[in-house]
């Protein structure tokens, strides 16, 4: 029988650790770069300070941040709690830019008809910016997503448990087997997040589709 056999068992608990810690660090990571690139696009003065010190936030190394957040939260270094707000504010560095990108590529003129139809402020981020902003937004969830997935194996080093601990356990006991399972279980589970990612983009915005349809309909007449 081969490694994974006699341990599968454990393999599909920490993928489910695994899972338990980077869904929640993506979502809080997709609310608050929506809420600062909102920001940034809103006040540009403004956004110029919150991007450069979204970008200085991500040039802090991994580690350090895991020994920070413990101390200014008051919770323990080997919680996961410690382990999905570091990931949160690597995921809210990494896709802050990426959101403004997204609200500036809104046709002004569909704001200015929206505002002409008596649409309220809140209602024109709803339902027009929001939507619209979507597949630009998409493209960087699925950064963030492919790279909290990688990142949630540096929690195994402070023993936060995941996929991560198949690869510190099997470099110890020298166990390449174990080490193979912890890396391609993480790419794969990477994959399935960011094609579940992309159905959620497609299904959100059906008029993408449909235009996509008429131009090759176009093109092949």
């Amino acid at each position: 029988m081969t490694w994974l056999d006699l341990n599968r068992d454990l393999v599909l608990d920490l993928l489910g650790q695994h899972v338990r810690l980077a869904v929640p660090a993506v979502l809080i990571s997709i609310v608050v770069a929506i809420v600062l690139g909102r920001i940034a696009w809103r006040w540009p003065r403004v956004g110029t300070v919150v991007l450069g010190a979204a970008s200085l936030l991500y040039s802090v190394p991994a580690l350090p941040l895991l020994i920070v957040v413990p101390v200014v939260l008051s919770v323990p270094l080997r919680s996961e709690t410690n382990l999905i707000v570091a990931l949160a504010i690597y995921g809210t560095a990494l896709l802050a830019g990426t959101a403004a990108d997204a609200f500036r590529s809104v046709d002004a003129r569909v704001r200015e008809a929206a505002e002409a139809m008596g649409y309220s402020p809140t209602g024109i981020f709803w339902r027009v910016d929001l939507p619209l902003a979507l597949p630009v937004l998409v493209s960087g969830i699925r950064v963030v997503t492919v790279s909290t997935v990688s990142l949630v194996t540096i929690g195994a080093l402070v023993g936060i448990s995941s996929l991560g601990s198949l690869l510190t356990d099997g470099f110890q006991r020298n166990i390449r087997e174990e080490v193979a399972t912890g890396v391609i279980g993480t790419m794969l589970l990477a994959v399935v997040l960011d094609l579940l990612i992309v159905a959620a983009g497609r299904a959100m915005t059906p008029w993408q589709r449909s235009s996509t349809t008429k131009t090759k309909a176009g093109a092949s007449a």
